[in-house]
């Protein structure tokens, strides 16, 4: 069980570490293709602060779908100046320019309409970022519609404003670092250049988790808000929301619980319960998930107590009656 159990410590031992978003792990490469899920149900963003669990427990993944990256044409880079990346998925394509420091939007394409920021990019995401950075953008630009066209200019807020850990359907992923994204544009005519008379307001909003053992984020949300009358549209909203495909690896997970250790509630608050056999278990012990040995109690009509221990995620190793094998699982209080 040892042997178990320091496999168990080291796997999760990489993701202890704060995650930091940096260029060299997290900037995407043309030529990379990311297979996602859509998701069902209404995303939770709610959370915000250190150390905290984003429960989107009651959500399921639904059917793939990919985001690819490539290298824009020559026409594209004339369209969006300036642009070394172009991303397409569901329907909307997304263009980049990259530097040392920042990843930049150069152009956003989406069914309803196309925002050229080419006189003035606005800020993805800047590298390094932790929890805790914040930072404000200019941007500027022109739109386009089937119905009208003219000049936009807004504002980026972007913040990585909550970090912890991550309950996504039947999984859980420690180390996550959620990014927020608000980008409010006020639409105005082509006469005016000196932006004093808006005629619509676009506004997209984007919440993304990150951990530091994938490269994109284990979960996102996009919000699309456009108020345009003069193009015919009002206050039409889009919601959209995805999720990395690791159904392989959730599948082995989940495999495993089916054979090991249960215990609940997960997250737990006050006591742990042990489902199943649980009349063999007598000692349990609780580490850190750098291994470190912070409880040994004895399991009393079932369940231990574990209302003392400060909020974050632990493996839990109990042992019992007549030389029955030691079992570990993992758990997350409250």
């Amino acid at each position: 069980m040892k042997k178990t159990l320091f496999c168990m410590l080291s796997a999760y031992g990489l993701c202890t570490a704060q995650t930091t978003i940096t260029k060299a792990f997290n900037d995407p490469v043309a030529g990379e293709t990311v297979n996602n899920l859509t998701v069902n149900g209404t995303v939770d963003n709610s959370t915000t602060g250190a150390n905290v669990t984003f429960n989107n427990a009651s959500l399921t993944l639904g059917s793939p779908f990919t985001a690819t990256y490539s290298v824009p044409t020559a026409g594209e880079v004339t369209t969006f100046p300036g642009s070394t990346l172009k991303q397409v998925s569901s329907g909307a394509t997304f263009m980049y320019k990259q530097s040392a420091s920042k990843l930049e939007i150069t152009g956003i394409i989406i069914p309803d309409a196309t925002l050229n920021l080419s006189a003035n990019n606005g800020t993805f995401i800047s590298y390094p970022t932790a929890y805790g950075h914040t930072e404000t953008d200019q941007a500027q630009g022109t739109f386009t519609s089937t119905t009208a066209n003219g000049l936009c200019k807004g504002t980026i807020n972007i913040s990585a404003d909550a970090s912890g850990t991550l309950i996504l359907g039947s999984s859980t992923y420690p180390n996550v670092l959620r990014i927020k994204s608000i980008q409010n544009f006020n639409l105005h005519l082509p006469t005016d250049t000196t932006f004093l008379f808006p005629v619509g307001t676009l506004t997209i909003t984007a919440y993304s988790y990150y951990d530091s053992t994938h490269k994109f984020p284990l979960l996102s949300t996009l919000q699309t808000v456009i108020n345009a009358p003069i193009a015919g549209i009002n206050n039409q909203t889009t919601n959209t929301a995805q999720a990395l495909n690791l159904m392989t690896l959730s599948t082995r997970e989940l495999a495993a619980q089916k054979e090991g250790l249960k215990v609940y509630p997960n997250p737990a608050q006050e006591f742990i319960e042990f489902k199943g056999g649980k009349e063999n278990y007598t000692t349990a012990k609780i580490y850190t998930l750098d291994g470190r040995l912070i409880k040994t109690s004895d399991i009393k009509s079932g369940k231990i107590q574990v209302s003392e221990l400060p909020s974050a995620s632990y493996f839990i190793e109990v042992s019992g009656k007549d030389n029955k094998k030691s079992e570990a699982s993992k758990f997350i209080k409250n």
